[in-house]
C-alpha cells in the first residue's frame, strides 16, 4: 500500500484483488485484475484501470486540464462509439506527483457515467 498526501488530506493506493469491469451504456469498455484503488480524504474510493486493460478505441481525448495539489495535472477523455456521448468522462495523471506515481496513465471513471463492478 502506498500512502501519500498530508495528515489533513491523506491518500492511500492498493491493488484490487478483484477483476475490476468497466460498463459504459451495458457495454464492457474495461476489464483488469491489475486495477488499483485510491482512496483520498472524504472522498469515496475511486478504482484506476491500465490503459493496457481498456478499449481505447471508444476514448477521445479532450482539452479539459485540471489540478490537484496532491496528485497533479489530471488530463481528461469523453467515451463515444458513434452512437452516444459522454464528455470527459474519463480522467488520468499521465505524470502525477512522485508521492502517487504508480496511477501514472492509469484512467479513473465517473462513477455517475460508468458502471466499475468487482469480481
Amino acid at each position: 500500500m502506498t500512502q501519500a498526501g498530508t495528515i489533513d488530506h491523506p491518500i492511500t493506493i492498493e491493488p484490487i484483488a478483484e477483476r475490476v469491469r468497466v460498463v459504459w451504456r451495458g457495454k464492457t469498455i474495461g476489464e483488469s485484475a491489475r486495477a488499483l484503488e485510491l482512496a483520498e480524504a472524504g472522498y469515496k474510493p475511486v478504482a484506476y484501470i491500465p490503459r493496457a486493460d481498456v478499449d481505447m478505441s471508444l476514448l477521445e481525448r479532450t482539452d479539459r486540464v485540471t489540478t490537484c495539489p496532491y496528485k497533479g495535472e489530471a488530463n481528461y477523455y469523453s467515451i463515444a462509439d458513434g452512437e452516444a456521448r459522454d464528455d470527459n468522462a474519463v480522467w488520468t495523471y499521465e505524470t502525477p506527483k512522485p508521492d502517487v506515481g504508480e496511477i501514472a496513465s492509469f484512467l479513473a471513471f465517473y462513477p455517475n457515467r460508468v458502471e466499475v463492478l468487482r469480481g
